[in-house]
Protein backbone atom coordinates (compact mmCIF):
# COMPACT_ATOMS: atom_id res chain seq x y z
CA UNK A 1 0.00 0.00 0.00
CA UNK A 2 1.44 3.39 -1.03
CA UNK A 3 1.82 6.09 1.62
CA UNK A 4 -1.12 8.47 1.88
CA UNK A 5 1.23 11.48 2.17
CA UNK A 6 4.89 11.13 1.25
CA UNK A 7 7.53 12.91 3.35
CA UNK A 8 8.37 15.48 0.66
CA UNK A 9 4.75 16.61 0.51
CA UNK A 10 4.07 16.93 4.26
CA UNK A 11 4.54 20.72 4.61
CA UNK A 12 2.70 21.64 1.38
CA UNK A 13 -0.05 19.18 2.36
CA UNK A 14 -0.43 20.86 5.76
CA UNK A 15 -0.49 24.35 4.23
CA UNK A 16 -3.10 23.48 1.60
CA UNK A 17 -5.13 21.48 4.14
CA UNK A 18 -5.38 24.65 6.27
CA UNK A 19 -7.40 26.16 3.42
CA UNK A 20 -10.07 23.50 3.91
CA UNK A 21 -10.49 24.80 7.45
CA UNK A 22 -10.66 28.42 6.26
CA UNK A 23 -13.45 27.98 3.74
CA UNK A 24 -15.26 25.79 6.29
CA UNK A 25 -15.40 28.88 8.51
CA UNK A 26 -17.03 30.88 5.71
CA UNK A 27 -19.50 28.15 4.77
CA UNK A 28 -20.92 27.68 8.24
CA UNK A 29 -20.81 31.28 9.38
CA UNK A 30 -22.94 31.93 6.31
CA UNK A 31 -25.41 29.24 7.40
CA UNK A 32 -25.94 31.04 10.71
CA UNK A 33 -26.43 34.37 8.92
CA UNK A 34 -29.88 33.16 7.83
CA UNK A 35 -31.05 33.11 11.44
CA UNK A 36 -29.22 36.39 12.19
CA UNK A 37 -30.74 38.39 9.34
CA UNK A 38 -34.17 36.89 9.95
CA UNK A 39 -33.99 38.43 13.44
CA UNK A 40 -32.22 41.69 12.53
CA UNK A 41 -34.33 42.64 9.51
CA UNK A 42 -37.52 40.64 10.23
CA UNK A 43 -37.24 38.57 7.02
CA UNK A 44 -38.98 35.43 5.79
CA UNK A 45 -37.14 32.13 5.22
CA UNK A 46 -37.32 32.73 1.46
CA UNK A 47 -35.72 36.19 1.80
CA UNK A 48 -32.87 35.02 4.05
CA UNK A 49 -32.17 32.10 1.70
CA UNK A 50 -30.88 34.73 -0.78
CA UNK A 51 -27.72 34.62 1.33
CA UNK A 52 -27.17 31.04 0.21
CA UNK A 53 -28.15 31.96 -3.35
CA UNK A 54 -25.44 34.66 -3.40
CA UNK A 55 -22.86 32.41 -1.73
CA UNK A 56 -23.31 29.26 -3.77
CA UNK A 57 -24.25 31.12 -6.95
CA UNK A 58 -20.82 32.72 -6.70
CA UNK A 59 -19.26 29.27 -6.38
CA UNK A 60 -20.86 28.37 -9.71
CA UNK A 61 -19.72 31.55 -11.48
CA UNK A 62 -16.10 31.47 -10.29
CA UNK A 63 -15.29 27.75 -10.59
CA UNK A 64 -14.60 27.48 -14.34
CA UNK A 65 -12.62 30.77 -14.56
CA UNK A 66 -10.61 29.51 -11.58
CA UNK A 67 -9.86 26.24 -13.38
CA UNK A 68 -8.72 28.10 -16.49
CA UNK A 69 -6.58 30.38 -14.34
CA UNK A 70 -4.74 27.55 -12.57
CA UNK A 71 -4.45 25.66 -15.85
CA UNK A 72 -2.75 28.69 -17.40
CA UNK A 73 -0.55 29.49 -14.39
CA UNK A 74 -0.28 27.18 -11.35
CA UNK A 75 -2.04 25.78 -8.33
CA UNK A 76 -0.14 28.23 -6.09
CA UNK A 77 -1.33 31.24 -8.10
CA UNK A 78 -4.90 29.98 -7.76
CA UNK A 79 -4.56 29.75 -3.99
CA UNK A 80 -3.19 33.30 -3.81
CA UNK A 81 -6.02 34.72 -5.93
CA UNK A 82 -8.61 32.86 -3.86
CA UNK A 83 -7.22 34.21 -0.58
CA UNK A 84 -7.24 37.77 -1.94
CA UNK A 85 -10.91 37.61 -2.94
CA UNK A 86 -11.95 35.84 0.27
CA UNK A 87 -10.26 38.53 2.38
CA UNK A 88 -11.66 41.35 0.22
CA UNK A 89 -15.21 40.03 0.61
CA UNK A 90 -14.79 39.84 4.40
CA UNK A 91 -13.57 43.44 4.53
CA UNK A 92 -16.53 44.64 2.44
CA UNK A 93 -18.77 43.77 5.37
CA UNK A 94 -17.66 47.09 6.88
CA UNK A 95 -19.22 49.41 4.24
CA UNK A 96 -22.26 47.09 4.12
CA UNK A 97 -22.70 47.63 7.86
CA UNK A 98 -22.32 51.39 7.55
CA UNK A 99 -25.04 51.49 4.91
CA UNK A 100 -27.21 48.92 6.74
CA UNK A 101 -27.87 47.43 3.31
CA UNK A 102 -28.88 43.78 2.90
CA UNK A 103 -28.06 44.08 -0.81
CA UNK A 104 -24.53 45.28 -0.04
CA UNK A 105 -24.06 42.34 2.33
CA UNK A 106 -25.10 39.99 -0.49
CA UNK A 107 -22.46 41.59 -2.75
CA UNK A 108 -19.79 41.13 -0.06
CA UNK A 109 -20.87 37.51 0.42
CA UNK A 110 -20.73 36.97 -3.36
CA UNK A 111 -17.11 38.22 -3.56
CA UNK A 112 -16.08 36.29 -0.43
CA UNK A 113 -17.62 33.10 -1.84
CA UNK A 114 -15.85 33.69 -5.15
CA UNK A 115 -12.56 33.46 -3.26
CA UNK A 116 -13.73 30.27 -1.55
CA UNK A 117 -14.74 28.83 -4.94
CA UNK A 118 -11.27 29.47 -6.33
CA UNK A 119 -9.67 27.91 -3.24
CA UNK A 120 -11.83 24.78 -3.51
CA UNK A 121 -11.30 24.47 -7.26
CA UNK A 122 -7.56 24.68 -6.65
CA UNK A 123 -7.01 22.83 -3.38
CA UNK A 124 -9.00 19.65 -4.03
CA UNK A 125 -7.14 18.52 -7.18
CA UNK A 126 -3.89 19.87 -5.71
CA UNK A 127 -4.28 17.49 -2.75
CA UNK A 128 -5.06 14.62 -5.14
CA UNK A 129 -1.83 15.34 -7.04
CA UNK A 130 0.36 15.16 -3.92
CA UNK A 131 1.20 11.47 -4.09
CA UNK A 132 0.02 8.13 -5.40
CA UNK A 133 -3.26 7.86 -7.30
CA UNK A 134 -3.95 4.71 -5.27
CA UNK A 135 -4.33 6.73 -2.07
CA UNK A 136 -5.76 9.91 -3.62
CA UNK A 137 -9.33 9.52 -2.30
CA UNK A 138 -8.09 8.75 1.23
CA UNK A 139 -5.72 11.73 1.06
CA UNK A 140 -8.57 14.01 0.04
CA UNK A 141 -10.78 12.64 2.83
CA UNK A 142 -8.03 13.46 5.35
CA UNK A 143 -7.73 17.02 4.03
CA UNK A 144 -11.51 17.37 3.92
CA UNK A 145 -11.69 16.22 7.55
CA UNK A 146 -10.29 19.63 8.51
CA UNK A 147 -13.13 21.36 6.68
CA UNK A 148 -15.67 20.57 9.43
CA UNK A 149 -13.13 21.76 11.99
CA UNK A 150 -13.39 25.10 10.22
CA UNK A 151 -17.16 24.66 10.32
CA UNK A 152 -17.01 24.22 14.11
CA UNK A 153 -14.87 27.35 14.36
CA UNK A 154 -17.32 29.27 12.19
CA UNK A 155 -20.30 28.21 14.28
CA UNK A 156 -18.51 29.09 17.53
CA UNK A 157 -17.62 32.52 16.17
CA UNK A 158 -21.24 33.02 15.15
CA UNK A 159 -22.63 31.81 18.48
CA UNK A 160 -20.41 34.04 20.59
CA UNK A 161 -19.92 37.13 18.45
CA UNK A 162 -22.98 37.31 16.14
CA UNK A 163 -25.97 35.41 17.55
CA UNK A 164 -24.86 36.29 21.08
CA UNK A 165 -25.20 39.99 20.25
CA UNK A 166 -28.72 39.81 18.82
CA UNK A 167 -31.54 41.49 20.68
CA UNK A 168 -34.36 39.20 21.81
CA UNK A 169 -36.89 41.64 20.29
CA UNK A 170 -39.22 39.82 17.89
CA UNK A 171 -40.41 41.04 14.49
CA UNK A 172 -43.62 42.30 16.12
CA UNK A 173 -41.63 44.15 18.80
CA UNK A 174 -39.45 45.78 16.16
CA UNK A 175 -42.46 46.83 14.14
CA UNK A 176 -43.74 48.92 17.06
CA UNK A 177 -40.39 50.57 17.86
CA UNK A 178 -39.52 54.13 16.90
CA UNK A 179 -37.32 54.35 13.82
CA UNK A 180 -34.43 55.77 15.86
CA UNK A 181 -34.53 52.97 18.44
CA UNK A 182 -34.79 50.30 15.73
CA UNK A 183 -31.83 51.75 13.81
CA UNK A 184 -29.70 51.85 16.97
CA UNK A 185 -30.51 48.21 17.70
CA UNK A 186 -29.83 47.10 14.14
CA UNK A 187 -26.56 49.06 14.02
CA UNK A 188 -25.27 47.15 17.06
CA UNK A 189 -26.37 43.80 15.64
CA UNK A 190 -24.87 44.50 12.20
CA UNK A 191 -21.60 45.69 13.74
CA UNK A 192 -21.34 42.29 15.45
CA UNK A 193 -21.72 40.57 12.07
CA UNK A 194 -19.19 42.91 10.46
CA UNK A 195 -16.55 42.72 13.19
CA UNK A 196 -16.56 38.93 13.15
CA UNK A 197 -16.10 38.70 9.38
CA UNK A 198 -13.37 41.36 9.37
CA UNK A 199 -11.44 39.42 12.03
CA UNK A 200 -11.52 36.39 9.70
CA UNK A 201 -10.29 38.69 6.91
CA UNK A 202 -7.16 39.63 8.90
CA UNK A 203 -6.38 35.93 9.47
CA UNK A 204 -6.69 35.35 5.72
CA UNK A 205 -4.19 38.12 5.03
CA UNK A 206 -1.69 36.39 7.37
CA UNK A 207 -2.18 33.05 5.55
CA UNK A 208 -1.76 34.85 2.22
CA UNK A 209 1.64 36.15 3.33
CA UNK A 210 2.71 32.60 4.33
CA UNK A 211 1.61 31.28 0.93
CA UNK A 212 3.54 33.99 -0.92
CA UNK A 213 6.72 33.12 0.97
CA UNK A 214 6.41 29.31 0.67
CA UNK A 215 7.83 27.07 -2.05
CA UNK A 216 5.10 24.72 -3.30
CA UNK A 217 5.33 21.55 -5.43
CA UNK A 218 4.43 21.76 -9.10
CA UNK A 219 1.94 18.89 -8.83
CA UNK A 220 -0.04 18.69 -12.06
CA UNK A 221 1.22 22.05 -13.32
CA UNK A 222 3.18 20.59 -16.26
CA UNK A 223 0.53 21.07 -18.97
CA UNK A 224 -0.57 24.73 -19.40
CA UNK A 225 -2.41 24.27 -22.70
CA UNK A 226 -6.15 24.98 -22.75
CA UNK A 227 -8.29 22.91 -25.12
CA UNK A 228 -11.76 23.38 -23.70
CA UNK A 229 -13.79 21.82 -26.49
CA UNK A 230 -11.98 18.49 -26.54
CA UNK A 231 -11.73 18.45 -22.72
CA UNK A 232 -15.46 19.02 -22.31
CA UNK A 233 -16.22 16.24 -24.79
CA UNK A 234 -14.09 13.77 -22.87
CA UNK A 235 -15.57 14.82 -19.52
CA UNK A 236 -19.19 14.62 -20.69
CA UNK A 237 -18.57 11.22 -22.25
CA UNK A 238 -17.10 9.95 -18.97
CA UNK A 239 -20.24 8.82 -17.10
CA UNK A 240 -18.41 8.30 -13.83
CA UNK A 241 -17.49 11.99 -13.97
CA UNK A 242 -20.65 13.52 -15.46
CA UNK A 243 -22.95 11.55 -13.14
CA UNK A 244 -20.63 12.57 -10.30
CA UNK A 245 -21.23 16.25 -11.06
CA UNK A 246 -24.99 15.67 -10.82
CA UNK A 247 -24.58 13.71 -7.59
CA UNK A 248 -22.46 16.51 -6.15
CA UNK A 249 -25.11 19.09 -7.16
CA UNK A 250 -27.80 17.23 -5.23
CA UNK A 251 -25.53 16.41 -2.29
CA UNK A 252 -24.51 20.03 -1.74
CA UNK A 253 -28.14 21.11 -2.07
CA UNK A 254 -29.06 18.57 0.62
CA UNK A 255 -26.20 19.55 2.95
CA UNK A 256 -26.82 23.28 2.76
CA UNK A 257 -30.58 22.79 3.08
CA UNK A 258 -30.21 20.58 6.15
CA UNK A 259 -27.72 22.85 7.90
CA UNK A 260 -29.34 26.15 6.91
CA UNK A 261 -32.63 25.12 8.53
CA UNK A 262 -31.29 23.24 11.55
CA UNK A 263 -31.33 26.38 13.69
CA UNK A 264 -34.77 27.34 12.39
CA UNK A 265 -36.34 23.93 12.99
CA UNK A 266 -35.04 23.86 16.57
CA UNK A 267 -36.37 27.37 17.20
CA UNK A 268 -39.94 26.17 16.69
CA UNK A 269 -39.51 23.26 19.14
CA UNK A 270 -40.03 25.04 22.48
CA UNK A 271 -39.57 21.89 24.56
CA UNK A 272 -36.31 21.07 22.76
CA UNK A 273 -35.00 24.60 23.33
CA UNK A 274 -35.58 24.25 27.06
CA UNK A 275 -33.97 20.79 27.17
CA UNK A 276 -30.87 21.91 25.23
CA UNK A 277 -30.49 24.97 27.44
CA UNK A 278 -30.69 22.73 30.52
CA UNK A 279 -28.09 20.39 29.04
CA UNK A 280 -25.74 23.32 28.32
CA UNK A 281 -26.26 24.52 31.88
CA UNK A 282 -25.18 21.14 33.25
CA UNK A 283 -22.14 20.81 31.00
CA UNK A 284 -20.81 24.35 31.20
CA UNK A 285 -20.60 26.95 33.90
CA UNK A 286 -23.61 29.16 34.45
CA UNK A 287 -21.84 32.14 32.88
CA UNK A 288 -21.03 30.26 29.69
CA UNK A 289 -24.54 28.82 29.60
CA UNK A 290 -26.05 32.29 29.93
CA UNK A 291 -23.89 33.47 27.06
CA UNK A 292 -24.12 30.69 24.47
CA UNK A 293 -27.69 29.49 24.88
CA UNK A 294 -29.82 32.35 26.15
CA UNK A 295 -31.81 32.88 22.94
CA UNK A 296 -33.60 30.49 20.60
CA UNK A 297 -31.07 31.26 17.84
CA UNK A 298 -28.14 30.42 20.12
CA UNK A 299 -29.83 27.23 21.27
CA UNK A 300 -30.36 26.17 17.67
CA UNK A 301 -26.74 27.01 16.93
CA UNK A 302 -25.70 24.78 19.86
CA UNK A 303 -27.42 21.82 18.23
CA UNK A 304 -25.97 22.82 14.87
CA UNK A 305 -22.52 22.86 16.48
CA UNK A 306 -23.03 19.40 17.94
CA UNK A 307 -24.13 18.15 14.51
CA UNK A 308 -20.92 19.47 12.96
CA UNK A 309 -18.83 17.86 15.70
CA UNK A 310 -20.47 14.50 14.91
CA UNK A 311 -19.92 15.22 11.20
CA UNK A 312 -16.20 15.76 11.90
CA UNK A 313 -15.81 12.59 13.97
CA UNK A 314 -17.67 10.58 11.32
CA UNK A 315 -15.38 11.83 8.56
CA UNK A 316 -12.34 10.39 10.35
CA UNK A 317 -14.24 7.15 11.01
CA UNK A 318 -15.22 6.77 7.36
CA UNK A 319 -11.69 7.62 6.21
CA UNK A 320 -10.39 4.79 8.40
CA UNK A 321 -13.05 2.41 7.08
CA UNK A 322 -11.87 3.10 3.52
CA UNK A 323 -8.83 0.99 4.31
CA UNK A 324 -11.17 -2.02 4.34
CA UNK A 325 -14.31 -1.05 2.41
CA UNK A 326 -14.52 0.52 -1.04
CA UNK A 327 -15.50 4.24 -0.95
CA UNK A 328 -18.42 3.61 -3.33
CA UNK A 329 -19.96 1.02 -0.98
CA UNK A 330 -19.59 3.34 2.01
CA UNK A 331 -21.24 6.10 -0.04
CA UNK A 332 -24.22 3.84 -0.75
CA UNK A 333 -24.62 2.89 2.92
CA UNK A 334 -24.42 6.52 4.02
CA UNK A 335 -26.99 7.60 1.42
CA UNK A 336 -29.48 4.96 2.62
CA UNK A 337 -28.95 6.05 6.24
CA UNK A 338 -29.52 9.71 5.35
CA UNK A 339 -32.70 8.87 3.46
CA UNK A 340 -34.05 7.08 6.54
CA UNK A 341 -33.06 9.92 8.92
CA UNK A 342 -34.57 12.59 6.66
CA UNK A 343 -37.87 10.69 6.36
CA UNK A 344 -38.11 10.71 10.15
CA UNK A 345 -37.35 14.46 10.31
CA UNK A 346 -40.28 15.04 7.94
CA UNK A 347 -42.55 12.87 10.09
CA UNK A 348 -41.45 13.86 13.61
CA UNK A 349 -42.48 17.52 13.90
CA UNK A 350 -42.99 18.38 17.56
CA UNK A 351 -41.32 15.14 18.69
CA UNK A 352 -38.55 16.81 20.64
CA UNK A 353 -35.40 14.77 21.16
CA UNK A 354 -36.38 12.23 18.49
CA UNK A 355 -36.21 15.02 15.93
CA UNK A 356 -32.85 16.13 17.34
CA UNK A 357 -31.44 12.61 17.04
CA UNK A 358 -32.39 12.29 13.38
CA UNK A 359 -31.02 15.76 12.54
CA UNK A 360 -27.68 14.74 14.05
CA UNK A 361 -27.88 11.41 12.21
CA UNK A 362 -28.19 13.20 8.86
CA UNK A 363 -24.99 15.16 9.54
CA UNK A 364 -23.13 12.04 10.68
CA UNK A 365 -23.79 10.14 7.46
CA UNK A 366 -23.31 13.17 5.18
CA UNK A 367 -19.70 13.42 6.32
CA UNK A 368 -18.04 11.26 3.69
CA UNK A 369 -20.20 12.30 0.71
CA UNK A 370 -18.52 15.40 -0.72
CA UNK A 371 -14.88 14.20 -0.80
CA UNK A 372 -15.89 10.68 -1.82
CA UNK A 373 -18.01 11.80 -4.77
CA UNK A 374 -15.24 14.23 -5.66
CA UNK A 375 -12.47 11.62 -5.54
CA UNK A 376 -14.46 9.00 -7.46
CA UNK A 377 -15.49 11.45 -10.18
CA UNK A 378 -11.94 12.78 -10.75
CA UNK A 379 -10.29 9.34 -10.66
CA UNK A 380 -8.26 8.72 -13.79
CA UNK A 381 -8.90 12.10 -15.48
CA UNK A 382 -5.20 12.94 -15.79
CA UNK A 383 -4.64 16.34 -17.47
CA UNK A 384 -8.41 16.94 -17.52
CA UNK A 385 -8.53 16.99 -13.71
CA UNK A 386 -8.24 20.80 -13.35
CA UNK A 387 -11.17 21.51 -15.66
CA UNK A 388 -13.01 18.52 -14.24
CA UNK A 389 -12.53 19.90 -10.73
CA UNK A 390 -14.25 23.11 -11.76
CA UNK A 391 -17.34 21.13 -12.80
CA UNK A 392 -17.53 19.52 -9.37
CA UNK A 393 -17.18 22.91 -7.68
CA UNK A 394 -19.76 24.44 -10.02
CA UNK A 395 -22.05 21.68 -8.80
CA UNK A 396 -22.08 23.55 -5.49
CA UNK A 397 -24.71 25.63 -7.29
CA UNK A 398 -27.04 23.05 -5.76
CA UNK A 399 -26.79 25.02 -2.53
CA UNK A 400 -28.00 28.17 -4.31
CA UNK A 401 -30.85 26.49 -6.20
CA UNK A 402 -32.19 23.95 -3.72
CA UNK A 403 -32.02 25.98 -0.49
CA UNK A 404 -34.43 28.74 -1.70
CA UNK A 405 -36.82 25.98 -2.84
CA UNK A 406 -36.69 24.52 0.65
CA UNK A 407 -37.31 28.02 2.06
CA UNK A 408 -40.41 28.50 -0.09
CA UNK A 409 -41.82 25.12 0.99
CA UNK A 410 -41.01 25.96 4.62
CA UNK A 411 -42.93 29.25 4.42
CA UNK A 412 -45.90 27.56 2.76
CA UNK A 413 -46.18 24.13 4.39
CA UNK A 414 -43.93 24.06 7.45
CA UNK A 415 -40.23 23.55 8.06
CA UNK A 416 -40.48 19.78 8.69
CA UNK A 417 -42.24 19.18 5.37
CA UNK A 418 -39.51 21.23 3.65
CA UNK A 419 -37.02 18.46 4.50
CA UNK A 420 -38.59 16.48 1.65
CA UNK A 421 -36.24 18.50 -0.57
CA UNK A 422 -32.97 17.11 0.90
CA UNK A 423 -34.65 13.67 1.05
CA UNK A 424 -35.02 13.68 -2.74
CA UNK A 425 -31.42 14.86 -3.07
CA UNK A 426 -30.11 11.90 -1.05
CA UNK A 427 -31.98 9.55 -3.39
CA UNK A 428 -29.90 10.93 -6.28
CA UNK A 429 -26.69 10.40 -4.28
CA UNK A 430 -27.71 6.78 -3.63
CA UNK A 431 -28.37 6.25 -7.35
CA UNK A 432 -24.83 7.45 -8.16
CA UNK A 433 -23.27 5.23 -5.49
CA UNK A 434 -25.14 2.17 -6.78
CA UNK A 435 -24.03 2.96 -10.34
CA UNK A 436 -20.37 3.22 -9.29
CA UNK A 437 -20.54 -0.02 -7.29
CA UNK A 438 -21.92 -1.82 -10.35
CA UNK A 439 -19.20 -0.36 -12.63
CA UNK A 440 -16.45 -1.32 -10.18
CA UNK A 441 -17.84 -4.84 -9.73
CA UNK A 442 -17.98 -5.27 -13.49
CA UNK A 443 -14.39 -4.08 -13.86
CA UNK A 444 -13.16 -6.35 -11.07
CA UNK A 445 -14.98 -9.31 -12.63
CA UNK A 446 -13.38 -8.57 -16.01
CA UNK A 447 -9.89 -8.49 -14.44
CA UNK A 448 -10.58 -11.77 -12.65
CA UNK A 449 -11.64 -13.38 -15.92
CA UNK A 450 -8.35 -12.35 -17.54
Amino acid sequence: MAKVVEKKYIFPFILITSLFLLWGIANNMTDTLLAAFKRIMSMTDAQTSLIQFAFYGSYFCFALPAALYIKKFSYKSGVILGLILYAAGAMLFYPASRMASYGFYLVAIYILAGGCSILETTANPYILSMGSQETATRRLNIAQAFNPMGSITGIMLSMFFILGELSSASADDRATMSEEKLQTMQAHELSAVTGTYMAVGFVLIAVLVCMLLSKMPKGGDTDHSIRLKSTFKRLIANKKYSYGVLAQFFYVGAQIGVWSFTIRIVMQETNVIQDIQALCHNIFSENIFGYVASTAEQTGASLYLFSIICFTIARFVFTWLMKYIRPSKLLAVAAVADIVCTIFVVLTGGSGWLLVAFLIGISFFMSLMFPTIYGIALDGLGDDAKIGASGLIMAILGGAVITPLQGIISDGYGINIAYIVPLICFVFVLAYAVYIVKVENKTMFAHTEK
